[in-house]
């Protein structure tokens, strides 16, 4: 760990690549994952990026075990649409790094990251100080964000809140989506302590907006300690589907009837709890107008490749694929009614085919459970292991599924990219292949098709 202290000449500089660089951020620290603030925050000062945010942006941070991501989507699409500067930084990504940092809904270019990598890396070099990939690469974002005097800031919460680098920035508004058992090893095994860190992101005399009907006792405590105004769902606020292409929230003070978005209506509906609870002004017309535009790839996100009809969606824990379960019921019924009026009379009957891997410690087998034991046909799975050093292994894959299903219903292949062009070739058009289990499960997937 000393060597990285010292500025080294291998380390790059502003004339490397984008992918030099981050292939340097992962090597100069000790884990992948060190939850803390005491490193971060003196090379935050340094960089000055903490005062910046506090006197000249308002701030969204959103926690939680899921939901995240549509949720700080919706809230940006929202303020840009009403006129704001608006930086949004959200992680992990599917494909390209540059999606976790945008500023207006477009993605900052690698010539912007380099130069605040080199700046972030002066500042770490100064303090004398190692930092890990994501505290490299958030304290860069931040740096940007500062920079181009973004008017709204939205930032997801990395992993937890109290200790996650994102929380070095006061929020004027916090979400917290919903509480879930997840990151077991950093936040505890039961909702009351991943409660607490969560609730971590709350600050003194703050909104909070509590994106699901049960809390945990420690998450009340945090609101009662902060004196915060928290608004719940189903308590303060409520939202209903009406049709496939409307739906209805209200609290105390609206009710509006409003165009369904393509992301959940829950994140959808704390999204909007959280700006209208803000002091941005923020008009019903601008509301509309995100909600017909908002999108956010790898959430419930429905194509059409190859000949084939696609659904991508994150669904790496239990409650994600709640979620995704919510979602893909009605769409199968829609999709079987389709192809049923398309008149394929010399057609199979339409089946799911799952393209599916997990990283090694999440929760397979809960998750596989709950995806056999939902009710869709489900008929075959194509498994293959993430390149990513946490990956499941395809042994571990398979033996998990084959206590849920018949052995030949599982196809193995050593990469995604192979069990890509394996459910392609094994499938009908009428079908539907729905990948998920990881971000990386959706990013690998994705480049297969690019390439």
């Amino acid at each position: 760990m000393s060597d990285s202290l010292a500025p080294n000449p291998d380390s790059p500089n502003d004339k490397a690549s984008l992918t030099e660089w981050l292939d340097y951020m992962q090597q100069i620290h000790v884990s992948a994952i060190d939850m803390g603030l005491s490193r971060v925050l003196p090379v935050a000062e340094a960089l000055g990026v903490v005062k910046s945010a506090q006197d000249d942006a308002y701030v969204f941070t959103v926690a939680g075990t899921n939901g995240k991501g549509s949720t700080t989507a919706v809230i940006a699409q929202m303020c840009q649409a009403a006129g704001y500067k608006t930086a949004l930084y959200q992680s992990p990504h599917l494909s390209a790094f540059n999606e976790r940092v945008r500023i207006n809904g477009e993605m900052v270019s690698d010539e912007i990251l380099i130069n605040a990598f080199c700046k972030v890396e002066a500042a770490r070099l100064q303090c004398a100080l190692t930092l890990s990939f994501f505290e490299m690469t958030t304290l860069a974002a931040l740096l940007i964000f500062a920079e181009a005097d973004c008017d709204v800031w939205v930032l997801e919460v990395g992993l937890g809140g109290r200790l996650d680098v994102v929380n070095i920035i006061d929020p004027d508004m916090a979400v917290i989506t919903n509480i879930g058992i997840d990151h077991v090893d950093w936040l505890g095994d039961n909702v009351e302590d991943i409660g607490r860190e969560k609730a971590g992101i709350l600050r003194n005399d703050m909104p909070l907006i509590y994106g699901a009907t049960d809390m945990p006792t420690s998450v009340q405590q945090a609101i009662d300690k902060n004196q915060a105004t928290c608004y719940q769902v189903g308590k303060d606020f409520h939202y209903r589907e009406i049709d496939a292409i409307t739906w209805q929230y209200s609290n105390a003070a609206v009710t509006l009837q409003l165009p369904r978005p393509a992301l959940s209506l829950t994140n959808t509906a704390n999204a909007l709890s959280a700006v209208l609870a803000s002091s941005l002004a923020v008009d019903i017309a601008a509301i509309e107008q995100a909600l017909q535009t908002v999108k956010l790839a790898g959430r419930f996100d429905y194509r059409e490749l190859e000949n084939r009809h696609w659904l991508f969606d994150v669904a790496h824990n239990e409650q994600g694929v709640e979620f995704l379960l919510a979602q893909l019921l009605p769409l199968w019924q829609q999709h079987v009614a389709k192809q049923n009026s398309d008149e394929q009379t010399n057609s199979a009957p339409a089946t799911i085919k799952m393209l599916f891997s997990m990283l090694a410690d999440k929760d397979i087998d809960k998750v596989v459970q709950r995806l056999t034991e939902s009710g869709l046909p489900i008929s075959d799975w194509f498994i293959a292991e993430i390149d990513y050093p946490r990956a499941a292994s395809t042994e571990q894959l398979q033996r998990i599924l084959s206590n849920y299903v018949d052995s030949a219903q599982i196809h193995e292949f050593k990469r995604l990219s192979e069990a890509t062009d394996a459910v392609i070739n094994g499938s009908q058009a009428q079908d539907l292949i729905v990948v998920c289990g990881s971000f990386h499960t959706i990013g690998e997937v994705l480049a297969a098709f690019e390439e």
